[in-house]
């Protein structure tokens, strides 16, 4: 090969190098986002009846009497989901997802959607409040 012919082929090279590294990386952020929508909906779905046996794991450090304070102030403020509007993998964190998500309270829908921290720990997924 000559020199010239080298020369083009090296950035051509990078480009299908990147493209297929970026291409390699989508499923694993679909599976966090994916991973991190569940979480939020089976909290809210959970947290009508404040079981913190079920709660309890999908917050993170929350132990019985957190969990029973974290879930006894929303359920106090009648806090349920309305939906989850997107979610995207923290560019500062690749184990955590931001979750977006519209919520009404005592009945009436927040305007603005409340943002979410959902974080990937060894026992699974885990919301931050």
């Amino acid at each position: 090969m000559t020199r010239s012919r080298w020369v083009r082929a090296v950035p051509r090279a990078v480009v299908w190098l990147g493209l297929l590294a970026a291409l390699a990386c989508r499923p694993s952020e679909t599976r966090k986002t994916e991973a991190a929508r569940a979480t939020v909906q089976r909290f809210f779905e959970a947290l009508p009846a404040g079981d913190c046996a079920v709660l309890g794991p999908l917050l993170v450090g929350q132990e019985s009497d957190g969990c029973r304070a974290t879930v006894d102030e929303l359920n106090e403020h009648g806090v349920s989901l309305v939906e989850v509007v997107d979610a995207t993998v923290d560019g500062r964190d690749p184990s955590a997802v931001m979750v977006r998500a519209r919520v009404a309270r005592n009945g009436r829908v927040r305007e603005q959607p409340m943002l979410l921290r959902v974080e990937e720990h060894p026992d699974g997924w885990k919301l931050r409040l």
